[in-house]
């Protein structure tokens, strides 16, 4: 259980501090998002984050195109069913691809391209009730752990953003990142993310 907790959430936040770095205007906005919200004379703190509608979105449009989990836990069909105009019997192991969910044409716009925008004034949530969206899953078997990690995501990543100033290294630039996937656990960066930290 803490093993699921800890490798999704540290594979997000280094997922969505990889698009940061890859956009340096969503990067500019989040930054400057948190200096107002939370200043320099303070520790980010969890109470900071229903108030910053941008990280969130940012959060929300990296889990859209890298979700933890990019098939959910297996479901099976209790009987015979049609769906879309398709039988399935009953018996039949589902596995739902909430990776090609949260890329699909036909839900998002330029759903290739990193643009936490999109979020901005939206209802649509990770909460399993936007089914566009999943990266938790939905419904009686959605992860049991998604309050804690939700908010354990937010606080990290807040953390991170608030405490420092993230640099690429002077041979890479944000059009070089290797952004291949590597599946086990979860689904993580194929080479990880390698960053310089600077004290904001």
């Amino acid at each position: 259980m803490f093993l699921a907790g800890t490798e999704t959430t540290s594979s997000s936040v280094e997922w969505a501090l990889t698009e940061l770095l890859r956009n340096p205007e969503a990067m500019a906005k989040v930054k400057a998002e948190i200096s107002e919200v939370v200043g320099p004379n303070r520790k980010f703190e969890e109470c900071d984050i229903d108030n910053l509608s941008y990280m969130q979105a940012v959060l929300k449009e990296s889990l859209r195109l890298h979700p933890p989990l990019p098939f959910l836990i297996p479901r099976r069909a209790t009987q015979d069913t049609k769906f879309m105009g398709y039988d399935v019997p009953k018996g039949t192991q589902l596995l739902v691809n909430a990776w090609s969910i949260g890329r699909d044409p036909e839900c998002w716009d330029d759903p290739f391209e990193f643009k936490p925008e999109r979020f901005l004034g939206s209802n649509v949530d990770v909460k399993g009730q936007n089914y566009e969206l999943i990266p938790f899953g939905a419904g009686r078997r959605m992860c049991v752990g998604l309050s804690l990690g939700h908010r354990m995501m937010h606080f990290a990543f807040g953390s991170l953003l608030h405490e420092f100033n993230w640099e690429l290294p002077d041979n890479i630039t944000p059009k070089s990142m290797n952004m291949d996937e590597s599946m086990g656990i979860t689904a993580r960066k194929k080479q990880p993310l390698k960053v310089i930290p600077k004290r904001a």
